[in-house]
């Protein structure tokens, strides 16, 4: 599988596996487990979630049994606004590492553009430097925002996760990413099902020309845009279709055409409305 260069040298696959709303203990340690069986190697999850113990114990789980080394995984997590603060992020962090049972973690994100994201930045650089981190990045930073947090912060983020598919291409932000020297990374690839996307003509019709489905045709399109991808699936025979994705191509006749899906906007969150921003400020990470 190819790998993405962050900024300080570290690589990054470019496909990974999500665990957003696997909340079930038992059922995202499986779902971990069998992503790392099918040969995922980048894990993403969050604290707000509430899954990382699982996430760790299917990390311990094929380590021990001999699938993986815990050097060939990139584990993603993320920390909340209701630890944004200098003092905050530092227990997040070591919270973090707590849950996940490990004594690193490769990509650590600031969930959300809210709150003192400066302060639980510094924290997060100080974690950097001392090893705990290999990386340092944000999630759902805009153009403005993005724009603006680099241009204030010493070490300026290496990833950027943001929702990003075929009905939300958000091709502005990608090129302020590209300024930055930092990586893309896409939260709902498959744009959680909505749009028919699963059966999308014009997908489906590409698709159909190398033998795929609607789905990977999707992701196929965001990797080859340098787009790091997060699918997420708690079926083993989904996991392995979507990860199937290296054996073709797309044209750039292709490409084109799937530019004319993009709406401009995204229709799962709108992070300028008012209510979804108290709703996000008001949440708390799981015990």
């Amino acid at each position: 599988m190819k790998k993405l260069q962050l900024r300080n040298n570290v690589e990054m696959p470019i496909e990974g596996f999500g665990v957003f709303q696997v909340p079930d203990p038992e059922v995202c340690k499986k779902a971990v487990f069998d992503a790392i069986e099918t040969g995922y190697r980048l894990i993403d999850t969050a604290a707000i979630y509430g899954n990382e113990r699982a996430v760790g114990a299917a990390i311990a789980e094929a380590v021990e049994k001999g699938l993986v080394k815990r050097e060939e995984l990139f584990v993603v997590t993320k920390l909340w606004v209701s630890d944004f603060s200098y003092e905050g992020a530092k227990k997040g962090i070591d919270r973090c590492l707590e849950r996940l049972g490990l004594n690193y973690i490769d990509l650590l994100l600031l969930h959300q553009p809210y709150g003192d994201v400066y302060g639980a930045w510094k924290a997060m650089e100080e974690a950097y430097q001392e090893k705990a981190l290999r990386a340092i990045g944000v999630s759902n930073f805009g153009v403005g925002k993005f724009t603006e947090f680099c241009l204030l912060v010493n070490e300026k983020p290496m990833v950027n996760q943001v929702e990003l598919h075929p009905f939300f291409a958000q091709d502005e932000l990608l090129a302020v990413m590209k300024e930055w020297n930092a990586v893309p990374m896409a939260w709902g690839p498959l744009a959680e099902g909505k749009h028919g996307i699963f059966t999308h003509p014009v997908l489906k019709e590409i698709g159909d020309k190398y033998g795929k489905t609607p789905a990977q045709v999707a992701l196929k399109w965001n990797t080859q845009r340098d787009v790091v991808i997060l699918p997420k699936s708690v079926h083993k025979e989904r996991m392995e279709q979507n990860i199937d994705l290296y054996d073709f191509e797309l044209s750039a006749e292709d490409m084109e055409k799937i530019k004319t899906l993009d709406l401009g906007h995204s229709e799962i969150i709108d992070h300028n409305n008012p209510m979804i921003v108290k709703y996000i400020i008001g949440s708390k990470v799981p015990e």
